[in-house]
Formats: C-alpha cells, structure tokens, sequence
C-alpha cells in the first residue's frame, strides 16, 4: 500500500505500508495491522501513521499494539465494529439485488478500511459495486 504526501518543500514523500490481516478470535473478525517506511526506507513513526488516518479514528479505533504473531508494536484498526459494519454491506448487496460471493469478503473488508485510511492506495482488481 502506498501514501503519497507532499510537504511544505513541495517534495513529494512516498510511504510504504506493510498490511497483515488476522483473524480476532475474541470478535470472530478480521483484524488489519499496518506498518510503515518512508522514501529513505527509515520505519514510520505512530505520529508518522496516524498522519495518514482518519483523525477521528486515531487513538481510538486505530491504536498501537503488539502484533499477535510478529511480536513488535503496529498500528491495529480494532475489530469490534467490523461484523457490525460489515453485515451493513452485505445487506446493501442483497438489496440491491446482486449476491456477494464468498471471494469478494476479503475486497468488501478492504473497501471498509479504506474508509479509516483514505490516504492510502489498494491494488482493487476486482470491482465490486454495492
């Protein structure tokens, strides 16, 4: 994933993300977990990340936290809304007469979080239309 920003020197800085999803066994959802360097591949502060988040949901749905399976501190998008909004989606599909298929779940998460990290680019090779 990719966050382009421009600063005050009219350069253009290019973050690079690193995304791992697991699976949150408390909220039986997926759980999104970001990482990050600049153009000069020096790793991302949280100050840093949360530059490229939503204000509304930095520090709040979005901390950092011990990544359960790398053990080192990353940004964490908290899962306890994601089956909640999610379900939301799914019905906009069936109301609008089509079915979502098991396969395109993983792209509806990604379109979701999009909504918490708008600065960031996703690689869509599907489209999916609600």
């Amino acid at each position: 994933m990719i966050s382009v920003v421009q600063d005050e020197k009219e350069e253009v800085n290019v973050r690079l993300y690193n995304i791992s999803i697991t699976y949150d066994m408390y909220y039986y959802t997926p759980r999104m977990w970001l990482s990050g360097v600049d153009s000069h591949k020096k790793q991302l502060t949280n100050e840093e990340i949360f530059e490229d988040i939503m204000s509304d949901y930095a520090n709040k749905t979005v901390t950092f936290e011990s990544h359960p399976y790398l053990g080192i501190s990353q940004a964490s998008i908290h899962p306890c809304k994601h089956a909640e909004v999610m379900k939301i989606f799914i019905d906009m599909v069936k109301e609008n007469g089509k079915k979502l298929e098991i396969h395109q779940a993983l792209f509806l998460f990604l379109k979701f979080m999009n909504a918490v990290i708008p600065t960031i680019e996703y690689d869509f090779t599907v489209d999916l239309a609600l």
